[in-house]
C-alpha cells in the first residue's frame, strides 16, 4: 500500500468564519466548587447544613423577640407541662391541675389565671378554690382525689392543649424552658466555636511547625503533645477556675488548652506526606523561605482534613462543655446552658420528665448535625471519590 502524499498545493488557508474548533472533554472547575457539587449530593450532609443553619438563626434572634428573658422566674407557674391536659365543668370552663394540685383556668392553651385555696373544710376533706368557689377537691379520699364544679358536679376529661404560654413548659422556679433551652444553644455554640477557632490556629501551626522540621524538633515538640494529653480536661478546668473564676472564659480557656493537640497531630502527618513532593522541591530550589513554604504551599494544600477535623471538633466541644455544666463546673446560675438544664431536670426526672427532654434532644440534634456534615465534608473532599 503506498504512502499518501500531501502537496503544499493541495492544502489552502481557511477564513475565520469558517473556521470550527472541537473542544475534546470538559471545563475543568474549580476545586472548591467540586467540593461543594458533591456535599449536595450528600443528603445527610445538606440535612445537618440545614439544622445547623436554622439553629444558628434561632439562638442569635430568637431571645431578642422573646417577651421573657432566661432569668425571669414566675411562682404562679411552677412546673407546667408544654401538653395540658384539661379538665371541664358543666358550664363549659376548661382547667388545667397541676401535680402539685395547682389549678389553672385555661383558654384554648392559654394560661389566664391561678385559682387560689379560699377556703378549707378539713373535717370533710374539702378545699374551694377561686371566686365563688369554681372548682372543689375533694381528697377524702387520698387514692381517689375528685374535683367539683360550684354546682356539685364532678369535673370531666376536657380537651388537651399545647401550652400557648409555655411551649416547651416551665421548670421549678417557673422559668420558661423554651427560651432556656435557645439560650443554652447561644451558650454552647458560643463555647463550642471559639474554642475550636482557637485550637485550629494553635494547632494547624504548632503541627505545621513540628512536621516541617522534622528531626530532634519534630521530636521534642511531639512529646510535649503528648504531656498535655495525658492531663484529664477536669483538673484543667479546676485549675483554671481557681484563677479566673467560673464561667464561660474558664472552659473556653480549658478547651483551647487541651483541644489543639489532635489538630496538631493530624496537620503534622499532613505536612510530613505532603513536604517530600516535588513542588516543594521546587520552591526549596527558588529559594523559598520556610516561612512562605509552610503557610502558603504546605498548610493550604492540607486544609481538606483540617476542614474536616474542625467540623468533628464542634460536636465534642458542645457535649463537653454540656458535661461541665452538667457537673457544676460550666456556666454559673441562673445563665443557661444544655448541661445546666439537664442538672436541673434530673432532680425531678420522676414527677416531670419533660424539664430533660428538650435539652437532651436539642444537645442529640445538634451533635447529629455537626457529624453528618463532618462526615460529608469528608466524603466530599476526599479526590479518591471523585467520579
Amino acid at each position: 500500500m503506498s504512502d499518501l502524499i500531501i502537496e503544499e498545493s493541495m492544502l489552502q488557508p481557511i477564513d475565520d468564519a469558517d473556521r470550527v474548533l472541537d473542544y475534546i472533554g470538559t471545563a475543568q472547575q474549580p476545586y472548591w466548587r467540586e467540593v461543594w457539587n458533591r456535599l449536595k449530593q450528600i443528603k445527610t450532609a445538606v440535612f445537618g447544613m440545614i439544622v445547623i443553619i436554622l439553629l444558628l438563626i434561632c439562638a442569635v434572634f430568637i431571645p431578642f423577640f422573646s417577651a421573657v428573658d432566661y432569668s425571669d422566674d414566675n411562682l404562679d407557674r411552677v412546673n407546667m407541662p408544654p401538653i395540658l391536659q384539661t379538665v371541664a365543668d358543666s358550664q363549659g370552663n376548661t382547667y388545667f391541675i397541676n401535680k402539685d394540685y395547682r389549678i389553672y383556668r385555661v383558654q384554648d392553651g392559654h394560661i389566664e389565671a391561678l385559682l387560689t385555696a379560699n377556703k378549707e373544710d378539713m373535717m370533710h376533706a374539702l378545699t374551694y378554690y377561686g371566686e365563688d368557689n369554681a372548682v372543689m377537691l375533694d381528697y377524702s379520699d387520698k387514692k381517689n382525689i375528685r374535683y367539683y364544679d360550684a354546682d356539685g358536679n364532678e369535673l370531666v376529661k376536657g380537651k388537651t392543649f399545647w401550652n400557648q404560654d409555655n411551649l416547651f413548659g416551665t421548670d421549678a422556679f417557673g422559668r420558661d424552658l423554651f427560651i432556656r433551652v435557645v439560650y443554652g444553644a447561644r451558650i454552647s455554640l458560643l463555647v463550642a466555636f471559639v474554642a475550636t477557632v482557637v485550637n485550629l490556629f494553635i494547632g494547624t501551626l504548632y503541627g505545621g511547625i513540628s512536621g516541617f522540621s522534622g528531626g530532634q524538633v519534630d521530636n521534642l515538640m511531639m512529646r510535649f503533645v503528648d504531656i498535655i494529653s495525658t492531663i484529664p480536661l477536669t483538673l484543667y478546668v479546676i485549675l483554671i477556675m481557681v484563677v479566673v473564676g467560673a464561667g464561660i472564659k474558664s472552659i473556653i480557656l480549658a478547651l483551647s488548652s487541651v483541644y489543639w493537640v489532635g489538630m496538631a497531630r493530624l496537620v503534622r502527618g499532613q505536612v510530613l506526606s505532603i513536604k517530600q513532593q516535588e513542588f516543594v522541591l521546587a520552591a526549596r530550589t527558588l529559594g523559598t523561605r520556610n516561612r512562605t513554604i509552610l503557610l502558603k504551599h504546605l498548610l493550604p494544600n492540607a486544609i481538606g482534613p483540617i476542614i474536616v477535623n474542625m467540623t468533628m471538633l464542634i460536636p465534642q466541644a458542645i457535649f463537653v462543655e454540656a458535661f461541665l455544666s452538667y457537673i457544676g463546673l460550666g456556666v454559673p446560675r441562673p445563665m443557661a446552658s444544655w448541661g445546666t438544664l439537664c442538672n436541673d431536670a434530673v432532680q425531678t426526672l420522676s414527677m416531670y420528665p419533660y424539664q430533660l427532654i428538650a435539652p437532651a434532644i436539642a444537645i442529640s440534634i445538634t451533635m447529629f448535625a455537626f457529624n453528618f456534615l463532618g462526615d460529608g465534608l469528608r466524603d466530599a473532599i476526599d479526590p479518591r471519590l471523585k467520579h
